[in-house]
């Protein structure tokens, strides 16, 4: 089994995305020390960051006295952060053949900019095709919870996206939605349950997705 983990993953470009307080960091941290275990060498970053242009990005985006910001320009800077973090980090993991592991991706900017932003899930996706090297990885993986749930994970002061409101939140994870029924490698999983049931749907939807 350890062999046949390694020969499936080596090299292969996973997304964890979904709505704020879905869980995305956990089970990525989760899902690399499993591939760890397993002889997969593995790279896990977030989007955006992880880079010092990415992370000085992120604060932009994320600083609550940035209200006003329009959903075109969070949609750029979100791709601009995406553009540098694939040169220097995710293309250099993938060339040498380890599975990169992402905690959001273009999905995020279809679901929050696209759907809940009004501009567009294909307009987005147009941008993405026209702006990254790569818009879609190997899997996305959308974890699903409720506004409910999702606000008793976030027991902390929110940023700016987080404070959009239960509306536009709905409208996330409607974008979510869309996009699990028409690419059909983009999968769904309930994230409502605990730590350990969601990580053995995730583990299962990649073992039999990659």
């Amino acid at each position: 089994m350890t062999k046949d983990i390694k020969n499936k993953f080596a090299g292969k470009f996973i997304v964890l995305d979904g709505g704020d307080g879905c869980g995305k960091s956990t089970q990525a941290g989760l899902v690399s020390r499993w591939l760890n275990e397993n002889g997969v060498q593995t790279a896990t970053f977030r989007d955006p960051g992880d880079t010092v242009i990415g992370e000085k990005i992120r604060a932009i985006l994320l600083d609550t006295a940035h209200e006003s910001m329009a959903d075109n320009t969070e949609l750029l800077l979100y791709m601009a952060a995406r553009a540098q973090l694939w040169k220097e980090k995710i293309a250099p993991a993938l060339q040498e053949g380890k599975c990169v592991i992402m905690d959001r991706w273009v999905s995020s900017t279809c679901a929050y900019q696209g759907c809940a932003g009004n501009f567009g899930i294909e307009k987005v996706i147009t941008i993405a095709d026209d702006t990254l090297e790569r818009t879609w990885p190997d899997i996305t993986i959308i974890l699903e919870a409720n506004l409910k749930t999702a606000a008793k994970r976030m027991d902390r002061d929110l940023d700016r996206m987080e404070q959009k409101g239960d509306t536009y939140h709905n409208k996330v994870r409607q974008g979510f939605s869309e996009l699990a029924e028409k690419y059909e490698k983009v999968k769904k999983i309930d994230a409502s349950k605990t730590i350990e049931q969601v990580f053995a749907n995730v583990k299962t939807t990649l073992e039999n997705s990659i």
